[in-house]
């Protein structure tokens, strides 16, 4: 009851006036921004998060979210129309989706794609109105150990479930705890890899950090592979669903958020496995299995959903326990920190206006969503034909203006380019970008956590493990490294037999 109340004091915040303008520029940009091939919704926050810095916390948040399922929209568009996913979540709705536009159904695909993040949004964030206090107050009772643990789970988790292989999932987490270790030592004062420069003793920002790993990086990927045409963009009119149309695909609307919102709700869940989960779970429930792989809608809805949903979920931990689960996450947890305001169990308590209103600001910018793009869908397939070199150039520009604005510094700009380099590089040998970002963020906390656990304990190693939370998390951790070489075994006994 007394969550359904706080959503109800966060609609009287997210339904100001100024409030809803800031969720309509959020969408809108977020659309337009996520419909650019190669930009999805963690570079489009990144690349947009410099220019909040001047509103209140509350309506840059708002912002943010529309950003975030604006962006997503938006790189299930590209998927459809250019068979070029904007973010790793749209991958997917490729598959059947641009088989559709080819065959002239492009605008049911997107009127599907739409629909469905339209109710994995709305039944995603109904189960964080009901889990996130649930989990807020049982996290409130976490100590030092216990948070530690989390975190070494997420690490571990990014760097198994992301990338081709896990030594490059934990190649890039060592990247970005390196980086994290930038500046002075919070407890001794001590300088870590600042080479005698004043200018990093107070660490590199988190946003340059993230504006250099996601835009430079992929500006300048694009930019060494610009010899290779791009494909020309399928022409798609106003997006519409017929009454057969929706027989089919309402089922896969319903089935999709209860696939998508646990994974993003645990650790390197993400949207990427559920969507396929989502995919293969539609395929064997459909009724029409000659169509599927050349243009099945069931195959856009369902993915599509389970993807909005896992987006709602990502913001359960982020919010509780201060954990990001996935690029975006980890992004805004850093616009959290710009601002002095650090998610985790209190949280809830200290911000109750800020929390309750971004959740509300979820249920408006759905509705925003759904009521700007279906009619804005042909707009948005014109920014594809914005030739690759003025666009990846404007990123840079933009990139480089939002690193400036962050302190300032000229060094800045060198910073960026420097970390723009090594996530060239990250994409050139196929390091996943998530693991680096998540390592700079929770790497200091992590750290602290850990220092804290062994002063508690007198330095005994025991103190990490003295509490039943801590040993289940550990277990988790041990199962989900030793799973590939127990499936392998499983895999060698049933060949032998």
């Amino acid at each position: 009851m007394n969550a359904l109340t706080s959503l109800l004091d966060g609609f009287g915040t997210a339904l100001t006036p100024v409030n809803l303008l800031w969720a309509a520029i959020g969408v809108l940009l977020g659309t337009a921004i996520g419909v650019l091939p190669g930009i999805g919704p963690a570079m489009a926050v990144a690349l947009l998060l410099p220019v909040t810095y001047g509103l209140e916390p509350i309506g840059a948040f708002i912002m943010f979210a529309g950003i975030y399922y604006g962006a997503m929209f938006g790189g299930s568009t590209t998927s459809i129309l250019l068979n070029t996913p904007g973010e790793s979540a749209a991958v997917v709705a490729a598959m059947e989706g641009n088989p559709m536009a080819k065959s002239g159904r492009g605008a049911q695909a997107l009127a599907a794609a739409a629909i469905g993040h339209f109710t994995g949004g709305m039944v995603g964030t109904v189960l964080l109105v009901a889990l996130a206090p649930a989990v807020a107050s049982l996290a409130v009772d976490i100590g030092a150990p216990d948070y530690f643990a989390i975190m070494v789970l997420a690490f571990i988790a990014v760097t198994s479930v992301l990338g081709s292989s896990r030594i490059r999932g934990l190649a890039s987490l060592l990247i970005g705890l390196t980086i994290g270790l930038v500046g002075l030592d919070r407890m001794t004062g001590q300088q870590r890899l600042t080479f005698g420069s004043l200018q990093l003793a107070d660490g590199i920002d988190v946003v340059i950090v993230a504006v250099g790993l996601f835009a430079i990086g992929e500006a300048l990927w694009v930019a060494a592979h610009l010899r290779r045409r791009p494909p020309e963009p399928i022409p798609v009119g106003l997006p519409w669903l017929s009454r057969g149309d929706v027989r089919r695909t309402w089922k896969s609307w319903a089935r999709g958020p209860f696939i998508g919102f646990p994974f993003g709700a645990i650790p390197a869940g993400g949207a990427e496995i559920p969507t396929f989960l989502s995919y293969v779970t539609e395929k064997r429930l459909s009724k029409h299995q000659d169509e599927w792989g050349k243009g099945a809608i069931e195959g856009v809805a369902g993915p599509e959903s389970a993807a909005s949903a896992s987006a709602a979920g990502t913001l359960v931990s982020m919010l509780t326990l201060g954990l990001p689960t996935t690029a975006v996450a980890a992004v805004m947890l850093a616009a959290f920190q710009q601002y002095g305001i650090q998610p985790g169990p209190l949280l809830f308590e200290r911000e109750p206006d800020l929390v309750w209103g971004l959740i509300a600001s979820l249920f408006v910018g759905m509705v925003l969503l759904l009521a700007l793009n279906l009619p804005l869908a042909p707009v948005w397939a014109k920014l594809l034909h914005i030739p690759r070199p003025y666009l990846y150039a404007g990123i840079l520009f933009f990139a480089a203006i939002g690193a400036y604005a962050v302190g300032g510094e000229v060094v800045d700009l060198v910073i960026l380019l420097i970390i723009g380099l090594i996530g060239f590089g990250m994409r050139r040998y196929g390091l996943p970008v998530l693991p680096a970002i998540i390592a700079v963020i929770l790497g200091p906390a992590a750290e602290q956590q850990l220092r804290r656990a062994l002063q508690i304990s007198d330095g005994s190693v025991s103190g990490l493990v003295d509490t039943p939370f801590s040993v289940t998390v550990y277990a988790i951790i041990v199962l989900l490294l030793a799973w590939p070489l127990l499936k392998k075994g499983v895999a060698r006994r049933r060949a032998e037999h």
